[in-house]
């Protein structure tokens, strides 16, 4: 008798701790994530510039601390060149696109007036009352796009404000990021040593799996992802340029990162683009844009394979749900996140982490199995009472 209670005690006090560790990973630790972020960014930032490190510590003989040092410096330098770079002609080509999208909005009502041209027929056959609803819902179209445009101005303003505001904050934190990632690569060995002195080996391996699940599945992930996208804008920005489409650079930049978003891709752009460039009978226009989509989508079957790799790929009805899930819970940030989860998810199965819990489950359950099935005893006494 005891054994059995002994085990489900056990079982209890699994399901128990699980449930526990659920809870904390749903409510708890996205808000302790997020207060530690800047020392998690140097985490991945000391992580990234530690071969580097040991590259110059082993090839230069130069001391740990003085290599994190200008490896972290250098690193730093380049990421806020290219970003001041790659900021700055996005920022200068966004108010050029602002302070011209009246002229842009003038030209699509161009095209829109040329597509009615070419349906005229179609229009002209239509009924009444149709008619006054389709010249009503243009009208109504002129009025919330000139709103739009008017109104671009007033979140303008506040977007700065805020962003002055928060300035002193963002400050701290970028020194949070610098600092940690140093510390975290010059006393690499101090911060090993001070992990096996006080914390248990079973939460050191466990830790471990998990930390390198996390690097092998959300930094391959994102990698991947990056690479992709960039040949996405590359490609996209090419043939912008060469169809001389104003502000090709701000234009690509955004359908390449429409195009990271799941369920939207560069067709959610494309092709409606091109449908309109054919319905206002600018067909080479529309060929071309057409063609681009098209070198995109084939592009990306053949690098996506080689940079993903069957290593990193869910199945496509799992990759599915997982989506959904995510769709469900955050939207779609939720989305996004929701395959790099879904990875570390299968990676920790994979290393047995819930090998207890789903022990715990298969015992729970054979026992309920067996204890809602009737033995001889039971027959016994349900045969006494029909007599």
């Amino acid at each position: 008798m005891r054994q059995p209670v002994k085990r489900y005690s056990k079982v209890f006090l699994n399901l128990s701790l699980a449930f526990v560790v659920l809870l904390l990973c749903i409510f708890v630790v996205p808000k302790v994530l997020l207060f530690f972020l800047p020392f998690i960014i140097g985490w991945v930032i000391a992580a990234i510039a530690n071969r580097p490190v040991h590259f110059f510590e082993e090839k230069f003989r130069i001391k740990r601390k003085a290599s994190s040092a200008f490896v972290i410096i250098t690193v730093i330098a380049i990421v806020v060149l290219a970003g001041y770079m790659l900021i700055t002609r996005l920022a200068s080509a966004t108010i050029g696109f602002i302070t011209v999208l009246p002229e842009l909005w003038e030209n699509l009502e161009q095209d829109f007036m040329e597509i009615g041209q070419n349906l005229n027929v179609i229009y002209d056959g239509l009924p009444a009352d149709v008619k006054q609803n389709i010249v009503k819902i243009g009208q109504e179209m002129d009025g919330y796009i000139a709103e739009l445009v008017s109104s671009f101005g007033t979140p303008t303003v506040y977007a700065v404000r805020d962003f002055a505001k928060n300035i002193p904050s963002m400050l701290i934190n970028v020194i949070m990021c610098i600092l940690s990632a140093y510390f975290f690569i010059a006393e690499k060995e101090a911060i090993g040593l001070f992990c096996q002195r006080y914390i248990p080996k079973m939460i050191r391996d466990k830790s471990r799996l998990v930390l390198d699940s996390l690097k092998n599945a959300v930094g391959g992930y994102f990698k991947a992802q990056l690479k992709i996208e960039l040949w996405i804008f590359l490609l996209l920005f090419i043939g912008f340029l060469l169809l001389r489409i104003p502000y090709a650079l701000l234009v690509a930049f955004l359908i390449a990162v429409l195009d990271f978003l799941p369920f939207f891709g560069t067709g959610a752009v494309m092709l409606p683009w091109a449908i309109i460039k054919i319905l206002s009978a600018d067909y080479e226009m529309a060929i071309w844009l057409l063609v681009i989509w098209g070198v995109g989508q084939l592009v990306r079957q053949i690098i996506q394979p080689k940079i993903v790799g069957d290593s990193m790929g869910i199945a496509p009805l799992p990759t599915l749900i997982l989506l959904f899930i995510g769709y469900k819970c955050a939207g779609v940030v939720g989305m996004i996140v929701a395959v790099p989860i879904g990875i570390i998810i299968i990676n920790m199965n994979q290393t047995g982490i819930f090998d207890t819990v789903k022990m715990s489950i298969r015992i729970l359950v054979t026992g309920l199995d067996r204890f809602r099935k009737f033995d001889e005893e039971d027959k016994e006494v349900l045969d006494r009472k029909h007599e």
